[in-house]
């Protein structure tokens, strides 16, 4: 795998002062005081994990939405506009979102941001062989080390807004303990498929956490980025993988191009072997807003339980809860 350079890199009015005034200036109405903390994140998996630790006391804005690749994703005006004006703005980093890093930077110099993921310890992240000097930025495919991120986003709304400091603490607790909870059933559901078909082959590689935290062996098409392309002889050798180790199915993602991932399947096909199509994924981006699979929890509760159905494991058809949508 080869990847793309390019893409690693991801007025006020003034109010005349009267001396010697004697009276106090008036407080600020009631409304402006108990106005919500703006808060704009850039990834979905971020949103949502401010709006859990927010609740109530947050408005937050996600700039990339359901099936928006956040490697390829360029600001709008609107973004930027958003950005300048909101109280906390949280992005991934890790060069994730490789088009924006210049302008993160710059607005650091301006206003509260905060690069969630880069708050992680190094050595709970990975490296790959095609990523010079960065990590893989996919630390939300193992909901444990997602829980870290959530810790940053928890310090990094309590710093923009220490009076709701209690609140954000007890939102974060709770949220935590679903995580702690999803991470449970993702181990059990998955441990369920047999251990000759614990290979998960995917359009780009978005996966390389979720394999050492569930023992399965995992690769990608395309490399980190979405951008990297995926040439003939890669193909090929995955080709003479799948039919060599009798894979029998190779998933979608939802914010990535079908064309590689049934290149595949046509090629084993010539050559005898029947490959499908496991279900499709959610990676670089949640499900449609207002679902279940649109929230952090429903993202991994979906990837798990489809992969381990799709692989011979046993897992719950509406997964952990049962609030999975039909036909996940």
């Amino acid at each position: 795998m080869r990847v793309s350079r390019r893409c690693l890199l991801g007025a006020a009015t003034a109010f005349p002062v009267m001396a010697a005034m004697p009276f106090a200036m008036a407080p600020e109405p009631a409304r402006a005081q108990a106005a919500p903390l703006s808060v704009v994140a850039t990834t979905g998996m971020i949103a949502d994990a401010a709006r859990q630790v927010g609740g109530g006391l947050v408005e937050v804005r996600a700039l990339m939405g359901p099936g928006v690749d956040p490697h390829a994703y360029r600001l709008t005006r609107t973004d930027i506009v958003a950005m300048t004006k909101a109280d906390l703005v949280l992005w991934h980093g890790l060069y994730l979102e490789a088009q924006m890093v210049d302008f993160m930077r710059d607005l650091a110099r301006k206003r509260r941001i905060v690069a969630v993921a880069e708050t992680l310890p190094r050595e709970r992240l990975r490296a790959h062989e095609d990523y010079a000097d960065k990590f893989d930025p996919h630390v939300w495919m193992d909901p444990n080390l997602w829980s870290l991120v959530v810790v940053a986003v928890r310090e990094a709304l309590i710093e923009a807004k220490p009076d709701a400091a209690d609140a954000f603490r007890a939102n974060a607790d709770r949220h935590l303990a679903e995580l702690t909870e999803l991470a449970g059933y993702a181990v059990g559901a998955l441990s369920s498929v047999p251990a000759e078909s614990r290979i998960l082959l995917t359009a780009h590689d978005a996966f390389n956490y979720f394999g050492p935290a569930y023992g399965f062996e995992v690769m990608g098409i395309q490399g980190i980025s979405t951008e990297s392309e995926a040439g003939i002889s890669r193909i090929s050798e995955l080709v003479d993988l799948l039919v060599t180790r009798r894979i029998g199915a190779v998933f979608v993602e939802s914010s990535v191009s079908e064309r590689n991932i049934r290149a595949l399947i046509e090629g084993a096909a010539a050559r005898g072997h029947k490959v499908v199509i496991g279900g499709e994924l959610f990676s670089d981006a949640m499900g449609a807003d207002g679902t279940y699979e649109g929230t952090y929890v429903g993202m991994i509760d979906h990837n798990a339980t489809v992969i381990s159905r799709a692989l011979g494991g046993d897992a719950p058809e509406r997964g952990m809860k049962g609030r999975l949508s039909a036909g996940s």
